[in-house]
This record gives C-alpha cells, sequence and structure tokens, in this order.
C-alpha cells in the first residue's frame, strides 16, 4: 500500500460526511441524502492533520499533561514555610489590587500551586506558589464574600524542587522584598544544598556574587532590622555595606547602639502618627555610627583664659565621667566650675553623660 501514514491518519481523522451513491431509479434515496461537502483543499488537509499529531505527540510524550484545577477553603490549606514572602506581612492594602481584580472576574482566575499534606488533621494542601492569593481569598470570604474558593493546582514536588518553584514565581514579584528572598535563600542554602552555594547557584541559575550578596544581606540580626519602618524597606544595593559593616566587630556595638535608638524613635512616630524615617536616612545613621561614637570617646577639652587648656574630658562611661582640671588655666574657682558644668551638659546632650 503506497499511501502514506500521514495521508492514512488524515482520512481517519477527516471531518467529512461518508455520501452513499443510489441506486439507479431510487429516488428517495437521492432526495433524503444531503449534498456532498465540497473538498477539503490538500494543504488546508495537511496543516490540519499536522497540528493534530503534533497535539496528540505532545501528550504521548507527556510534554502535556491534563491539569485539574480543585476548588478548595483556604482554610483547609497551609501555607509552605519554605516560601520567601512573610505571610504575616500581608493585609488588605498590600493585596488590594489582587482582592479588587478577583472581586472584578468574580473568582480567582490564575491557580496556586499547591501540593498535599499528611500527618495534619487541619489542612489537607499546602501552598507552594500562590501565597498573596491564599490571603486574598481568606480576606475575601471572612469580608462579605463567603463563596470565594481557593482555586488550586496541585502538584507533586520535592522540598527543593518546591522552593525553585517558589522562587521562579517571587523573582516576578516587586511586593517580595529582597530581605525576605535573602533569608529564603539562606534557610533554603542550608536545607536543600548542604551549604554549598555554588550548587545552589547552578540549581537556580543565578550569579554567584549576586547570591553572595544576597545572604550577606540576610546575616542583618533582628535588632539592627527593627530600626527599619518595614521589611520591606532593606532593599540589597544599599543594605549590602551595612551588612559589611556588621562583620567589623569593633563597629558593632555601635551600630546596634543607634539601631536601639531608630527603632525608639519609629515606635514614638508610629504613636504620634508622624512618617516613619526612610531606610536611606536609617541605613546612613547605622553607617555612621561607628565614626560618631569614637568621635564621641575623644578627649575633649575645654579653654580657659587666653586660650589655655582648662578642662578635660578624659573618659565617658557606665562607670562614671573622668575630667582633668589644668594649673594655670587663668581662670578663678567660679569660672572653672561653670566649664565643668558645660562639659556635663555637652555629654548629656550627646549621650554620654551621667544619667544614660
Amino acid at each position: 500500500m503506497a499511501r502514506k501514514q500521514s495521508d492514512y491518519l488524515a482520512a481517519l481523522l477527516a471531518d467529512e460526511a461518508v455520501q452513499t451513491k443510489a441506486e439507479p431509479g431510487d429516488s428517495s434515496v437521492m432526495e433524503d441524502t444531503p449534498p456532498p461537502a465540497p473538498p477539503r483543499p490538500d494543504r488546508m488537509r495537511g496543516t490540519t492533520l499536522l497540528g493534530r499529531e503534533s497535539a496528540l505527540a505532545r501528550v504521548a510524550s507527556g510534554e502535556v499533561r491534563q491539569v485539574t484545577q480543585l476548588l478548595l477553603d483556604p482554610a483547609r490549606v497551609r501555607v509552605w514555610k519554605g516560601n520567601a514572602r512573610s505571610y504575616e506581612h500581608l493585609s488588605e492594602e498590600s493585596c488590594g489590587e489582587l482582592i479588587d481584580s478577583i472581586i472584578a472576574e468574580g473568582g480567582q482566575k490564575v491557580p496556586a500551586m499547591v501540593r498535599r499534606v499528611d500527618g495534619d488533621p487541619d489542612h489537607e494542601f499546602e501552598v507552594i506558589a500562590g501565597t498573596r492569593r491564599h490571603w486574598s481569598i481568606s480576606w475575601l470570604r471572612a469580608n462579605s464574600y463567603p463563596e470565594m474558593q481557593f482555586v488550586a493546582q496541585v502538584v507533586v514536588l520535592d522540598d527543593e524542587a518546591a522552593f525553585r518553584l517558589a522562587d521562579l514565581e517571587n523573582r516576578a514579584r516587586k511586593d517580595v522584598s529582597d530581605l525576605e528572598r535573602a533569608r529564603n535563600y539562606a534557610q533554603a542554602l542550608h536545607d536543600h544544598y548542604g551549604n554549598h552555594m555554588s550548587r545552589m547557584a547552578e540549581r537556580l541559575k543565578l550569579s554567584k556574587g549576586w547570591l553572595s550578596k544576597m545572604l550577606k544581606v540576610a546575616s542583618i540580626p533582628d535588632a539592627v532590622l527593627a530600626a527599619f519602618a518595614s521589611p520591606a524597606d532593606v532593599q540589597l544595593k544599599p543594605a549590602y555595606p551595612l551588612a559589611q559593616a556588621l562583620d567589623d566587630r569593633s563597629a558593632t556595638p555601635a551600630i546596634l547602639r543607634e539601631a536601639r535608638t531608630i527603632t525608639r524613635q519609629q515606635e514614638e512616630r508610629r504613636a504620634r502618627g508622624t512618617p516613619a524615617l526612610g531606610a536611606n536616612e536609617v541605613i546612613a545613621r547605622l553607617l555612621a555610627a561607628p565614626k560618631v561614637a569614637e568621635e564621641r570617646t575623644a578627649p575633649r577639652t575645654y579653654e580657659g583664659a587666653h586660650g589655655r587648656t582648662a578642662i578635660t574630658v578624659q573618659s565617658s562611661n557606665r562607670q562614671g565621667v573622668t575630667l582633668r582640671l589644668h594649673a594655670g588655666s587663668g581662670v578663678d574657682t567660679r569660672r572653672l566650675l561653670e566649664i565643668v558644668h558645660d562639659a556635663l551638659m555637652d555629654l548629656e546632650e550627646s549621650g554620654l553623660g551621667l544619667q544614660r
């Protein structure tokens, strides 16, 4: 048989009607038989065949699989701890556009990625990718839209593959802060890659240099991060020099002291309802703290008559203040006491006085 297999498949898949030839004189058959459809051009027939053969081949190879989407109660779905996004920092404000979109479209259109969980009586699935969608549907169900369902696609992934999937989605999300991603990478480095940064960079298709900087930012302690109005303010480029400065053990105490001061100021601003200190100002103050502390601890001198030194502040610490009164300053005792008072007041204003 000389016909090609494609021609044979074309004949099987063709949608043309099969006509029955009428016997001579049998008019009823001719009247009941619909007119034959016009023959399909060979060019069109080949195109259709190629499209169908391609689709069948993709299904057979596993490249294309049937995808089932589930409608879930978000209360029965937990968020996977390996996701970078900080669920507790999501809010109506941060998810506002997504909430409005879900309402306008009559429901969630883009499914989240979830996987099944075992041994948890309260949850059947956990979110791998789609944390904001989960939060938004949960919020809507609690606020006038109880019929809203969480649309999800079930995937079968191990933890490392789940991490890579979540990371790919988060890279395209501007609302995932560099700090969130950095700490997520630091945890994943330990959990999935045996602390081998090169292997992790290769698996994620990331630059080793860039990944190294992210991991460095992840090392910034919570006491310093508390000085920022929000974790979202901590971005890679400005935060990296701060993380490097914290490697200097002699500079760390001054940075931590300044961080505590800024944290108190941020709390006071929130209480008053005034705008928080911006990230650039916070980072500038933290980086300058070691130098400022060095200047504060340097000996200070106060002059008497004719430019002569009257008093030197030799030290100021938690144990007390040490002053040296110089002979031959050319001032009397009353003026000398006034200079002592000025020195003590300067120390108080700089945070190094007796009342700290």
